[in-house]
């Protein structure tokens, strides 16, 4: 790795590193990244791959997060796996209630609307909507009723499957959303920044999926309507492909970057341990910031 890396043009010299953390050089992102990480009682993995120089940067990178709602792009993924098989259709109608039951028991559950980040779709309960419609509230609007819906239709280990068919070996789709029960029993999904990588690299790469939907999967993620995090400190109209997870004290961004005339590049940063989210997006905004220069 150190011959391959001393050939590079200093502003992309960047250096891989163990799960335990980054090793920092002067000028290097691994230096100008460092403040980030010895913040007190918060927990920052990055996971960044540029797909044109090879570049790549890691710091705790296999450090298990909640996953929040970046699961829901292996969830779209499976269900894009589906129809590439014939197994589903785009246009297919799927009913919408708002109905659930827990894994642990099989009790049922409802969803707050007001907990959701896409409160409109509550009002198609009791009718039905076209598959890639429900997709894009997923990922688009981060619909948990969406979610929910979708997760019951390929199920929640299709996508898990799938990762480890790309060779992400930790991150865990186990349910959908506001299952407080498996919440309590600590069954949640989980991922990695370096999971979520992958899964983002084999997008941006191509050749996992059928070109259609290798295609409608990236422009979906590029219609994201939640843009605090990665986009936010990135020249405007930069094409950017993501999705953001938020919880109490988890913030997170999983990213294709796209800039003009360059091959595109990766970049995943989770947190733990904010206290206030708009402090989580800043951090993730400026960290975006110094790799988009250092690139």
């Amino acid at each position: 790795m150190k011959p391959i890396l001393a050939l590079l043009p200093l502003p992309l010299l960047l250096v891989a590193c163990a799960s335990g953390g980054a090793r920092s050089q002067s000028g290097s992102l691994a230096g100008r990244l460092e403040p980030f990480f010895k913040r007190q009682g918060v927990t920052i993995a990055v996971a960044y791959r540029n797909l044109g120089t090879g570049a790549t940067f890691f710091h705790d990178e296999d450090e298990v997060f909640h996953a929040a709602s970046t699961m829901k792009v292996p969830v779209m993924m499976a269900l894009f796996q589906a129809v590439d098989a014939g197994e589903l259709r785009l246009s297919e109608p799927i009913p919408v209630r708002n109905q659930f039951q827990s894994i642990v028991d099989g009790s049922p559950y409802a969803l707050d609307p007001k907990e959701d980040g896409d409160p409109d779709l509550y009002q198609a309960v009791g009718g039905s909507r076209p598959l890639e419609e429900l997709i894009r509230h997923m990922i688009v609007r981060s619909s948990n009723l969406a979610t929910n819906l979708l997760i019951e239709r390929i199920g929640a280990s299709r996508a898990t499957d799938l990762m480890r068919g790309l060779g992400a070996y930790v991150i865990q789709v186990r349910r959908g959303v506001e299952d407080q029960k498996a919440y309590d029993a600590g069954l949640n999904n989980t991922v990695t920044a370096k999971d979520l990588e992958i899964a983002l690299t084999a997008l941006a790469k191509s050749g996992t999926f059928s070109p259609a939907s290798n295609e409608k999967m990236l422009e979906i993620l590029k219609a994201q309507e939640f843009n605090e995090k990665i986009p936010a400190y990135l020249p405007k109209g930069t094409p950017i492909a993501h999705k953001t997870g938020d919880i109490t004290g988890i913030h997170h961004d999983a990213a294709i970057v796209y800039p003009p005339g360059e091959a595109p590049y990766v970049l995943v940063v989770l947190t733990r341990g904010y206290k206030d989210e708009k402090d989580a997006n800043r951090a993730i905004a400026e960290i975006s910031r110094l790799v988009w220069m250092g690139r």
